[in-house]
């Protein structure tokens, strides 16, 4: 007649055991406050996510007070880290009024602008140091960028001629008339790093004639010096040449020089236009 009992008990004390401590309700979206993304939304280099979730099965001190930390921290593909680590905790009394009531995690997440696509991670720890708990939540998201080839040492990509410099894709002939606008675009990638992910990367332009011969070089080097706590993958450079109405038709060439200084990497293209 005792066992009957004794399971009744012991499943009673089963279904009151506190939940164990969570981090639930994770949202992203593009305001403070704001509405979740749709789930598989795509986020793009430069945007600025907001980052929120909740923590649930704290405990309490016999005054009613709950001691949180946290941190949330962003890591690409690689598991590189995309932004400094954010930290703070949380300190507050929790009455019986207050039961429904989770404390909520919020953050800012920018994202660089040079980086790859890919999925990358939200990692949020959580420590509950009345309860002697953690907890650890992995959001994933994706980003949507532009596609630059690696490279292990220095080179210029994707080097494309266009009609104007707002022109999204470059010219499937590279063809102008005399008194026009030479505009171009192309990227470097294969540049080393020094100390916090500093890089020193600079290139010279020229004009060539048709047989090789230099008509103009640029006098000063454009230059990027520059740290970052991301690592820049990639540069992306631009450049403009006016040609003179009494230009002669024929083909003509832009010659670009590339340097990596930290590297000690040189790099050296030359791409055809015709002035017809």
């Amino acid at each position: 007649m005792m066992r009957p009992i004794l399971l009744l008990t012991l499943a009673s004390s089963l279904l009151a055991a506190p939940a164990p401590l969570a981090l639930v309700r994770p949202i992203i979206s593009d305001s403070e406050g704001g509405a979740a993304f749709p789930k598989g939304t795509d986020y793009v280099p430069g945007e600025t996510l907001f980052f929120s979730c909740r923590i649930s099965g704290f405990r309490q001190t016999e005054d009613e007070k709950i001691h949180l930390t946290y941190s949330v921290e962003v890591f690409d593909p690689a598991g590189v880290a995309l932004v400094e680590a954010y930290k703070n905790d949380i300190m507050d009394e929790v009455t019986p009024q207050d039961k429904e009531w989770l404390p909520k995690i919020q953050t800012e997440i920018p994202i660089p602008t040079l980086i790859a696509s890919g999925t990358y991670s939200i990692v949020v720890k959580a420590e509950d140091l009345v309860g002697k708990a953690t907890t650890q939540l992995t959001v994933p998201f994706q980003v949507r960028a532009r596609h630059v080839d690696p490279s292990d040492t220095l080179i210029a990509r994707n080097f494309g001629f266009l009609r104007s410099e707002d022109d999204e894709h470059p010219l499937q002939k590279a063809a102008y008339r005399p008194g026009d606008t030479v505009w171009a675009r192309f990227d470097i990638i294969g540049f080393r790093y020094g100390p916090k992910n500093q890089i020193d990367v600079g290139y010279v332009v020229s004009i060539l004639d048709g047989s090789g011969t230099v008509l103009w070089t640029q006098p000063d080097a454009t230059t990027e010096q520059s740290e970052s706590f991301y690592p820049k993958r990639y540069i992306s450079a631009a450049l403009s040449i006016n040609t003179q109405k009494d230009t002669k038709p024929g083909t003509y060439a832009i010659g670009v020089q590339v340097k990596d200084g930290v590297g000690n990497q040189t790099y050296e293209t030359k791409e055809t236009f015709t002035v017809e």
